[in-house]
This record gives structure tokens, sequence and C-alpha cells, in this order.
């Protein structure tokens, strides 16, 4: 069973015959409906004809970043992403000979595979260990201590898109991830209200006289 992401058999299946595709949808998926970041690859293969880093890399920036921003396009912001995108392609491509399976074939362990995708543009920490946890639950790429790397992202649930096997599990993380926002919002708005009330400083509240 291959990936179910996106909700398109045809995109999803980009993502099952190219790591790199599977790399740059992880890297699209900020600030966009997951799905929609991960059907990107099938687009920029649809428009240029692969997915291959070394192609990616080489396209006249110009020209990439209209191809990017040509309805539908492959981000709400098709022009910064499309930028990255090469980017993330000139580094998998001077680094890894092209082949993006590498980053994680050859990883030492769980540390040095978490590392190694952190230094990628467009991947800090949470979205690093969102996408291992993803290699290790879909592809059974689990280097020894991976566990320990992505923490919660390990778990049985559905917390994010490496828990996302097909329609009903992608509706479930969507509900993860709006309940999870919700509270952090709650939690920012108690806290301000904390730090803006009378006395808050450590002083003594004013009282009337």
């Amino acid at each position: 069973m291959g990936f179910q992401i996106t909700g398109d058999p045809a995109a999803d299946k980009v993502l099952d015959d190219s790591a790199f595709a599977l790399l740059a949808g992880m890297m699209l998926d900020q600030q966009y409906p997951m799905e929609h970041a991960f059907r990107g690859p099938a687009k920029v293969l649809d428009r240029l004809g692969t997915v291959e880093p070394e192609a990616i890399a080489a396209a006249d920036p110009e020209e990439f970043a209209a191809m990017a921003s040509t309805p539908p396009a492959i981000h709400r912001f098709p022009g910064s992403m499309a930028a990255r995108l090469q980017e993330l392609a000139r580094i998998v491509e001077d680094t890894y000979g092209g082949d993006a399976s590498r980053l994680w074939t050859e990883a030492a362990d769980g540390k040095d595979l978490l590392k190694r995708v952190m230094a990628l543009p467009g991947f800090g920490k949470q979205k690093a260990q969102i996408f291992v946890a993803l290699l290790a639950k879909q592809l059974g790429v689990r280097p020894e201590g991976w566990e320990a790397v992505v923490g919660d992202y390990a778990l049985e649930g559905h917390r994010s898109v490496a828990d996302v096997v097909d329609a009903e599990s992608l509706q479930k993380v969507r509900d993860f991830k709006k309940a999870a926002k919700a509270k952090k919002a709650t939690t920012t708005a108690t806290t301000t209200t904390a730090t803006n009330a009378p006395g808050a400083d450590g002083g003594t509240a004013p009282t009337a006289g």
C-alpha cells in the first residue's frame, strides 16, 4: 500500500515513486492544507516533466516561479516556495548526488537523521521530527533512536501527516491540529491577561484612594 495523503491517487503515486517528491511535499507543508502541499510535486511533474532535483535546480528561476504560480499553484505563496524548492533541489543534488533517499539510508541513527533533515531549507525542528516519523511509520525507515528524537510524533494517534493513511485519518489529523491551535490560542490569551493584570509585574496593585 502506497501513500494516501493527497486524496488524489496520481499525486500519491508521485510520492511513492520519488524520494525527492516526498521530501518536497513535506517542505511545502507550511501554512497550507497538507493534502494540497503534497500535491505540489505532482504539479511540478505535470509542468516540468520531471521531479528530478537536477532538473529542478537547473531550471531558470523566473520560469520556474511562473510555472509554480500557474493555477492551480503549488502553494499559497508560490514564488517564495518555488525558490525554496530549487534551493532544496540544489542541496540534494550537491550533497546526496541527486538521490534524496540517501538522506535517510545513510543516516547513522535517529539523531543523525533528524540533524540531516533540519539542515534542509524550510525544515525547522518540528517539521523535521514529523518527517522522520513519516519515514518510520509509512516507509519502515527506523534508525536506532528515532522514537526519542521525534517525541510524541512516534506515538499512535493522529497528530501529523505521518499518521495519514486514508481520508478518515486525514480528517482526524485536521481535527487534532484544530484542537491544538485552539488550545494554544486560549493559553496565549490567558497568559496575556495575567501579564497585563494590575500587580502582575510583582508590584502592588493600585488601590482607590
